[in-house]
């Protein structure tokens, strides 16, 4: 997959203010402060794409880009929703800002027809966090599709990420029969780029095509 353009299209407060489910959609969440708009900006190729910054709870909509990627063989032209969620983490907020966060959140989750992966970002420095491991199990009980994304793999050695990329997957290993598929990222370094590119556009090519069967 090759990225044609990726531009941003709208915030929104509630899942019922989303643009139309016409497409696929691929969500990224995570703490905050975890890099999830580096990492969206990599996957697309653009460091001006989403707004980074430094202080936790920047991101308090659900943010919207459209994409679209080119086949050479044969040429054609997909397009796709790429969606910057806040983090549930522990912004210095208000306590009703948080929960109203909490409940845009998980409506968007449970109620967007058109999601196809949520992927959920842990900070491949940390040991697991009992709030991560909660909200995976949570996804389970929803039955969300998602899969497991590492950032920050270039802030240690490919040693150390290893090892906690293991003891992550072991601790969510006590909860789940069949762990989720997982990528390493680094936004500086473009690891993990290709990969999830070829993901996403695998589960595209499976929307697409049972499309043209019907």
């Amino acid at each position: 997959m090759n990225i044609k353009s990726a531009s941003y299209l709208i915030s929104s407060p509630t899942v019922e203010q989303c643009p139309a489910p016409d497409k696929p959609e691929y969500a990224f969440i995570g703490r905050s402060n975890v890099g999830k708009s580096s990492l969206i900006n990599m996957i697309c190729n653009n460091q001006k794409l989403a707004k980074t910054s430094q202080s936790p709870g920047k991101t308090q909509m659900i943010n919207h880009f459209m994409v679209e990627d080119i086949h050479e063989k044969p040429y054609k032209v997909n397009s796709w929703y790429l969606v910057d969620l806040p983090g549930y983490g522990y912004a210095k907020v208000a306590q009703g800002k948080r929960k109203q966060w909490i409940k845009m959140i998980e409506n968007y989750i449970r109620k967007r027809e058109n999601l196809v992966n949520l992927f959920v970002l842990i900070d491949s420095r940390h040991k697991p966090q009992e709030i991560d491991i909660s909200f995976i199990n949570q996804l389970g009980e929803w039955k969300i599709p998602f899969s497991i994304v590492f950032t920050k793999a270039d802030k240690s050695t490919q040693k150390e990420v290893a090892a906690s990329v293991k003891t992550f997957l072991t601790a969510l290993g006590t909860h789940w029969a069949e762990l989720p598929p997982h990528f390493v990222s680094s936004a500086i370094k473009y690891r993990g780029r290709k990969e999830l590119l070829h993901f996403i556009d695998g589960c595209n090519q499976a929307i697409f095509a049972a499309k043209k069967g019907m």
